[in-house]
């Protein structure tokens, strides 16, 4: 009998003990997430990610389809070709205008010592000069031309540039290591730039988004290391360190699902724990709780 009162004695010590724990902030985990989304138009050849699929960073999870690109390159290159063929052409026409030029300005020179010297005529001075200048106005238009020709070759290696990072872009690369959280097309369909294909986080490390009451606040700071504790059935819990990263600078209304230590403080302040997530025990979404050491200290 005696042994059975103190063993119901310890159960409700116990059971006391327990019950007066009460942690300094609750909230629940989420995290990174990045939202990949297309970059060109066209049918989505092929694509890979599926739900719960870990991805590493830089892997080539989808192709958009690229022939009329790469048919627009090919007439673009054509044409390039063939306005480099003008720019030779133009620079060849320069040259001989040059040559041109030579003798005729040797000729007007010529013609104009001759007319001072009273041995030629001033019609001979006349056609000398006039000969002289329509080659420089020849030389100016050709090399105007030739200018022109080699805006549109820059024009149309830039078109080229464009056309072949708009074919780079058709390569749907992982943008970070995660796992995929959930698809939203599949191959076979027409995508646009900016649509939605599937969302990505690291599980590796998730954020307890919690919040505390003011007067906690000076029990906090941002670097230090907590206690988070989470249900493992059954009544127990799975205790997990935690770094505070981030506490807000702006108060809010308490969150409907989230209570605090002091049930009568109607404003709170959100903060952040990263808690790593080696095990795989931590789920987006689950609900946790943290013990401040400082806090615990002061209370």
């Amino acid at each position: 009998m005696r042994r059975t009162l103190l063993l119901l004695c310890v159960v409700i010590v116990a059971s006391s003990c327990s019950k007066k724990r009460e942690p300094d902030a609750f909230g629940t985990f989420e995290a990174n997430e990045v939202v990949v989304s297309s970059e060109a138009n066209g049918q989505l050849l092929t694509f890979t990610p599926t739900e719960g699929m870990t991805l590493p960073l830089g892997a080539v999870v989808g192709i958009i389809d690229t022939v009329q690109l790469a048919l627009e390159e090919k007439q673009i290159l054509a044409q390039r070709q063939t306005t480099s063929s003008r720019a030779t052409e133009a620079g060849r026409q320069i040259n001989v205008l040059q040559v041109q030029l030579g003798v005729a300005q040797r000729a007007y020179e010529r013609a104009r010592r001759l007319y001072q010297q009273h041995a030629g005529t001033a019609q001979q001075l006349d056609q000398a000069e006039r000969d002289y200048k329509v080659l420089v106005a020849q030389i100016q238009a050709a090399k105007a031309q030739q200018q022109s020709v080699a805006s549109e070759v820059s024009a149309g290696d830039a078109r080229i540039a464009q056309i072949r990072d708009r074919i780079a872009r058709s390569r749907i690369v992982n943008p970070r290591a995660g796992t995929v959280l959930a698809t939203f097309v599949r191959a076979g369909e027409v995508v646009q730039p900016g649509q939605s294909l599937y969302r990505i986080a690291s599980l590796d490390t998730l954020t307890l988004r919690a919040y505390l009451s003011e007067d906690q606040l000076h029990s906090v700071r941002v670097g230090q290391q907590v206690q988070v504790h989470v249900d493992a059935g059954d009544g127990k819990l799975i205790t997990l360190p935690g770094q505070l990263s981030w506490v807000s600078s702006k108060s809010e209304f308490t969150p409907t699902p989230v209570q605090t230590r002091d049930e009568r403080a109607d404003l709170v302040y959100a903060i952040k724990v990263l808690v790593p997530n080696q095990r795989g025990v931590l789920k987006i979404g689950m609900p946790g709780d943290v013990d401040i050491p400082a806090a615990a200290a002061r209370t």
